[in-house]
Formats: structure tokens, sequence, C-alpha cells
């Protein structure tokens, strides 16, 4: 997924390679042993009712998660600058019969977000990819509620320890402490960091964390 997420960071996520398995439906249910999604919903304090949205949401793997959870009285702004893969996650969407989803065609800088109306925004193995990631964060503030939150769920790769992130980035990596250092300049309050949320597709030099902030 080349996705030259770097600029956007993800915006969508991106720059994933297309062949990467779990990003493709038929290895969602293996991902599903690794990933604790609904461990996830619950450090997101995402419930029925919420408004989310999923940043570099691929083919729609967290989307279609998140939109079972909120259920019909919630709203998942799924977002990615890749059309094909948001076309693949409309024909998901439309075999699962959800309509509580909305794909969003986003910019590398800009996930054209609703403004003050998310309960939470979820950016998934993406953040590593943004070039434009303090751009980024300020769009994503914007669109939250008081006191709504940014969850940012990376992979750490053992041997980039001590790696610039410059170097980090280059490796499809990043360390918490750069991440959360931005946090703050963008505005946000880190309420809540788990350095080891389990291993990346059980891969034991794939060290997956969390960061939360809140606006």
């Amino acid at each position: 997924m080349e996705l030259r997420i770097k600029s956007l960071g993800v915006l969508v996520f991106l720059v994933i390679n297309t062949s990467l398995a779990q990003y493709k439906e038929n290895d969602w249910e293996e991902r599903d042993t690794w990933m604790k999604v609904s461990e996830i919903f619950k450090i997101a304090e995402i419930e029925s009712g919420s408004k989310v949205a999923d940043i570099g949401c691929h083919e729609g793997y967290l989307s279609i998660h998140l939109a079972n959870e909120v259920g019909s009285s919630g709203k998942v702004f799924a977002v990615d600058v890749r059309k094909d893969r948001l076309d693949t996650l409309d024909e998901h969407l439309k075999k699962r019969k959800l309509k509580n989803v909305k794909t969003i065609l986003g910019n590398y800088d800009d996930p054209k977000l609703p403004k003050n109306l998310l309960d939470a925004v979820i950016i998934l193995d993406t953040y590593h990819e943004m070039e434009d990631y303090m751009v980024i964060l300020t769009h994503v503030r914007k669109a939250l509620k008081p006191g709504g939150k940014i969850v940012l769920i990376e992979k750490f790769k053992k041997h980039m320890l001590n790696k610039s992130r410059d170097d980090q980035t280059d490796a499809h990596t990043i360390a918490m402490h750069y991440v959360k250092d931005e946090l703050t300049k963008a505005g946000f309050t880190v309420t809540k960091q788990i350095k080891d949320f389990g291993r990346w597709k059980k891969e034991e030099d794939k060290r997956i964390w969390i960061l939360v902030g809140s606006k």
C-alpha cells in the first residue's frame, strides 16, 4: 500500500503494502487472535452511540469492529487516502448490512473529519507513516468534542531502539516517547500510556504500545 502516508500520515494511513495480509479480509479472523480489539475499545471508552473515526482504515478491519460496537445510534468515519480501499470497504459494509459507517477519502495532511463531533479518533499502525503529523494532530483535535480522545496504536521493532525518529519511521516503526511529546505539543493531555500491549502478529520483536490523549 504505498500510500505516501508519510504526508498525512496516514491519513489515513497508509503507507502500507497492499500485500500485507492483516489488511485483507481473509486474514481478519487470524488478526483477531492478537489484536485485542475489545480491550482497545475499553481503553478508548467506545460504546453504543459513540461517534468515532478510524484514520488509516485500509479495507475496514477496525472500522467494521467499530461499527458493530457503536451500533445503529453511533457513527464511524473511516478515512483513507486510497479510493480503491474505500471502495472495498463499502463492499464489506454492504455485505454485512452495516449503515453506520461513512467512508472519507482524505488528503495526506487532512482527514476531512467533521468538527467538534467525535468521541474518539483511532490511528492504528499509521502514525509512523505521517510526514505532516503535527498538522494531522491539529485536525484531529478540532474534530474531537471537549474531552474526546485520540488513541494511537503502534508497533515498535526492538532492533530500532535508540534510533532517531527518521530512522525509525523509515523502518515503519516509532517509539512511544516521540509521539508522546508530539501529542503534548499539539495541545493534548496524555491520559494513558501502555508500553506493552502484546506482540504484533505474535512476533516477539514487535511490541505494541498505546497512547491516549484527551482534548
